[in-house]
């Protein structure tokens, strides 16, 4: 009689993950690194304002570097019982007033002009020494003369927020409509497509992401201009307040001046972003946005 050996148990089948699995792992993933960098970003704020507190306590005069206890306590009186001229509310609504107005006024100008000399290298040749000429005038210094022209009042802190904000889109708007596909605009033509619908159809939608990563720059320079105005005369604004506290020695009520309109900075931000997310939804985006919207 023989004795047969037992078969091996067969080896388990290797589990295949399904594609709900993987996408589960991918968003896990994603959210991890998403909490990863918020964590380490605020790391960097407590350390940074903590080693500045422990410095301007111990090392440093406070007076003239102040600390963030004096900032926050500052930022609570302002928000709590106003500002010696009023309302802090109604100080950030002046400039964020003045900033909006010249932001649209400047950015419909320069995509206006843009697109123009953009399509027509006619017009571009001819005016290209002049555009030069006048983008290379130091425009912040142009605030002072604004004030003589129009007066301390919202006029002069538009007119500056305008002429920083117009360069800014202009260049963009002009690229832009300079790249676009020329077989495109040829074809277009030859199915009988006018001027008109040519700008229309082909031109604006192909500058847009163009025009629109300017206008993230734009804003900005539409707080530095409305800021800059008021800290060259004003009656109210957040200019002003920083204007004064800083002739009134207070370090602590710059920085807080300071603060509120980067604090309005990122929110504006915020919100071209969104736009700028609803309008080029038709477009797949590019390996760089998609990391920086995982962020």
């Amino acid at each position: 009689m023989s004795l047969e050996t037992p078969a091996a148990p067969a080896a388990p089948l290797p589990v295949l993950e399904t594609e709900q699995d993987i996408l589960a792992r991918a968003k896990q993933a994603t959210a991890r690194r998403k909490r990863n960098i918020w964590l380490l970003r605020l790391a960097i704020v407590v350390v940074w304002l903590g080693s500045w507190e422990l410095t301007a306590t111990y090392w440093i005069d406070p007076f003239f570097y102040s600390k963030p206890s004096k900032i926050w306590e500052r930022l609570v009186e302002w928000f709590s019982t106003g500002t010696d001229f009023g309302s802090i509310w109604y100080q950030i609504l002046v400039t964020v007033e003045e900033a909006a107005i010249g932001f649209v006024i400047g950015a419909i100008a320069g995509v206006v002009f843009g697109v123009i000399l953009g399509r027509s290298s006619y017009l571009a040749q001819v005016l290209a020494p002049f555009i030069k000429a006048a983008n290379a005038l130091p425009r912040i210094v142009l605030a002072a003369l604004f004030v003589i022209w129009f007066g301390l009042g919202l006029s002069s802190k538009v007119a500056t927020v305008v002429v920083l904000v117009f360069f800014a889109v202009f260049f963009n708007a002009f690229t832009g409509a300079r790249e676009v596909d020329r077989n495109l605009i040829d074809n277009a033509r030859i199915l009988g497509a006018t001027r008109g619908q040519v700008l229309k159809s082909i031109v604006l939608p192909s500058a847009t992401s163009w025009i629109l990563s300017s206008l993230h720059v734009a804003f900005g320079f539409a707080l530095i201009g409305a800021v800059v105005g008021e800290y060259t005369g004003a009656k109210a604004g957040m200019g002003f307040l920083i204007a004064n506290a800083q002739g009134t020695f207070d370090t602590a009520g710059v920085y807080a001046g300071m603060l509120i309109i980067t604090v309005v900075a990122l929110l504006a931000e915020w919100g071209i972003s969104t736009l700028e997310g609803r309008l080029l939804r038709w477009r797949p985006p590019s390996a760089s946005e998609a990391a920086i919207k995982a962020v």
